[in-house]
This record gives structure tokens, C-alpha cells and sequence, in this order.
């Protein structure tokens, strides 16, 4: 049973995606191996082939006995991501995929390349039930939970492009993942911390990324927040807070009624105290709605009253519109202001790199557009 005041939110009851080597945890995996009348030193050659070479294509691997590659790649490497279609931008170093699951289900996933990074945008739900009015996916609705294993797959599914050099620039690296794509992350907390820990696991048994270079982000599932301090995976919390007062954000993020501002920002500045790191104030600017200069003051009172000192660096988003929303994104001048208030009462602040607008940017929007297409045909 749930802890008094404990949220608990339960996708629709689907079929479980199949058991895939991302699945286990290292230790784990061996015990897989050898049910499966293997000897257990294979574990570890398959995790290289994976998590190091972003390959589970059973006839490259050359150190498995041929007699044995079929069965092992059936039993731990089902498919799990087939790619409907790539949309890009910025002259080939943004790429936007959309991935139908095994049963039917779309997620997306973003690779952004810049000079000196380059970013994998990760979704952890299929769908989304916190039902923010802005937001493509929120009014999608929560289909269902993605399996650690989906999740850490469009990583490497990431990973194995820039290997090729199919992402414009050449060969290259993932160095940072966000979980920013579709869904709530903290809604998911076990496939979610389990995928964190296969990302930041040291090669082979993971991908071996910097703990620092993986943000998790959350509307504020306060209970969420503190099993995520208390894990000891110790990477960086983004809160998607979007409005200063709770009149406003009940409405722009409906969670807010459970767990309201001076609560969620609280247990945001617990997260800095417990782990030392700097927490990420999400903030989707919307003409007219949450931009005003005086919302910009209360903000930063609000992060004062939380704890002294730089402990969270706010991150303004230009909203990206989707199709027939009344909700856009703010004029400039009033966008410099809200930058400049901030400043001015100390308030660590940037303005979000606006990758992705003419590929559908906002999370959901092309899933959504597959569903109508498939609505279509299926109406015609």
C-alpha cells in the first residue's frame, strides 16, 4: 500500500514488453544466461556487444559460438523499437524519431547535436497522465509505462547512429541524456531509476556516462523526488514548475492540487541538500499566462524562501506551439524582461535553445500526427 499522501498512478493494464538484456542488472544477467543453458562469462560479452558497440545483431558477434547467437539474441535481444520515421533540422544535427513499441504504442525521441555535446531527448511513458493543458502529450492521455529496457534502447538506438555517422557531423558520442520526452518520469519511478542506472553503470555493464550529464525531470511528484534523493544515483533534477503561485499552476499543471508550489520547491531544494546538485527550474514561458514581470519577482521569492544561495538555475522555455492551441509562446520584450528580473534578484538564468520547431518539437506532436494519419486511413 502507498505511504499516507502518497500518489500512485497506474497505467491502463497492457501486455509487458518482452524480457530484454537492459532489463538486468548486471548481476542479473548471468543467472539469465545460464538458464538459458549458456555458460555465464557469455553475460558479459553480450553486455559489451551492447552497451559498448551498440550492437545486438547476432551475426557480428564474433566471440559467441555461431550454434548459440540465435537463441541467446532471441531470448535477450527482442526488438523493442521500430522506427516509423526521422524528421531533422538544423542541417542534419537534429533528429526526431518516432518509434512504434512492440504493441502498438508511439514514443519519441530527439538527438540534438551541438559543438561540444551531444544530447539524447528520452521518453519513459507512452503517452502522459499529468494532463497539462499546453503540453501535446499531456492531452494524448497515459497509454501505458515504458519498460527499462524501451527506455535505454533509444540511447543506444542514438549511440549506434552516430557510430555509423548517419547524424551530420560524422562519428560522435552521446554525452548527455534527458528525460524530457514523453511522459512523467517520476510516474514511472522503477523502469525510470533502472534505466538512470544502466546510463551511468561503467562500460560494459552500462553506458558509462557521467552521472552529472543525465537530467531527470518531473512536474513535481513530490514522494518521487525524495526516492530519487534517496537512491544514491545522483543526477539532476529538473522541476517543470511553470507558474510562481498556485492559482495559475493548478491550472497549468494539474498536479500542483496534490503537491502545490511551496511544497514542491521544498522538496526541490531537499534534492539539492542531499545529493549537491544544482536543480533545474523549468519554466515554459506562454504569452499572456505566466510572463508577466511581476511573476518573474515572485519566482524568485519563491526559490529564496525554498533555501539560500544559487541552488537552482532557472531554464526559460520559449513555448513550442502545438496545432490549434490557444497557448503560445511569449513576444521577445516581454520575454528580455522576465530574463532581466530575474537577474536582478540573483537568480541564475538562461533561455532555452529553441532546436526542433520545424520538426514538430513539442513532445507528442508527431505521435499525434501519426495517430490522425492512422485515423484517417482507417475512416476512408
Amino acid at each position: 500500500m502507498p505511504a499516507p499522501g502518497e500518489l500512485t498512478l497506474v497505467a491502463p493494464r497492457r501486455a509487458k514488453p518482452p524480457r530484454h538484456l537492459a532489463d538486468l542488472a548486471p548481476g542479473e544477467r548471468k543467472a539469465a544466461v545460464e538458464e538459458l543453458g549458456h555458460k555465464g562469462f557469455r553475460a558479459k560479452q553480450l553486455a559489451t556487444h551492447y552497451f559498448t558497440h551498440h550492437n545486438a545483431d547476432p551475426d557480428t558477434w564474433t566471440d559467441v559460438p555461431a550454434k548459440d547467437r540465435e537463441a541467446l539474441a532471441n531470448a535477450l535481444f527482442p526488438p523493442l523499437l521500430t522506427p516509423v520515421r526521422d524528421i531533422t533540422c538544423d542541417e542534419g544535427t537534429t533528429r526526431k524519431t518516432l518509434w512504434r513499441l512492440f504493441d502498438g504504442a508511439l514514443v519519441e525521441s530527439v538527438l540534438m547535436r551541438y559543438p561540444d555535446r551531444v544530447t539524447v531527448c528520452v521518453s519513459s511513458q507512452a503517452g502522459c497522465g499529468m494532463n497539462c493543458p499546453f503540453c501535446a502529450t499531456g492531452q494524448g492521455g497515459l497509454t501505458r509505462n515504458m519498460s527499462t529496457a524501451e527506455i535505454v534502447d533509444q540511447v543506444v538506438a542514438a549511440a549506434r547512429a552516430l557510430d555509423r555517422g548517419e547524424v551530420a557531423g560524422g562519428p560522435g558520442r552521446v554525452s548527455n541524456v534527458v528525460f524530457m520526452g514523453m511522459g512523467e518520469p517520476l510516474a514511472n519511478y522503477n523502469a525510470t531509476s533502472a534505466a538512470v542506472a544502466r546510463l551511468i553503470d561503467p562500460t560494459p555493464d552500462g553506458l558509462g556516462l557521467s552521472r552529472r550529464s543525465v537530467t531527470v525531470s518531473t512536474v513535481g511528484l513530490v514522494p518521487g523526488i525524495a526516492k530519487l534523493a534517496d537512491s544514491g544515483l545522483g543526477v539532476t533534477l529538473a522541476l517543470s514548475l511553470h507558474a510562481p503561485d498556485d492559482e495559475l499552476r493548478d491550472t497549468l499543471v494539474p498536479i500542483n492540487t496534490r503537491y502545490p508550489v511551496a511544497e514542491v520547491v521544498g522538496t526541490a531544494h531537499d534534492y539539492f541538500v542531499r545529493t549537491g546538485r544544482r536543480v533545474s527550474i523549468e519554466y515554459a514561458l506562454i504569452r499572456d499566462i505566466n510572463d508577466q514581470a511581476w511573476r518573474a519577482d515572485e519566482l524568485a521569492r519563491v526559490l529564496a524562501f525554498a533555501g539560500p544561495g544559487a541552488w537552482a538555475h532557472v531554464n526559460l522555455i520559449p513555448l513550442n506551439p502545438t496545432p490549434g492551441s490557444k497557448w503560445t509562446a511569449s513576444r521577445p520584450k516581454d520575454e528580455r524582461t522576465f530574463v532581466r528580473r530575474l537577474e536582478a534578484a540573483g537568480v541564475p538564468v538562461t533561455v532555452r535553445d529553441t532546436r526542433g520547431r520545424e520538426i514538430d518539437g513539442a513532445c507528442g506532436q508527431l505521435a499525434a500526427a501519426d495517430l490522425e494519419a492512422i485515423d484517417e486511413e482507417a475512416g476512408a
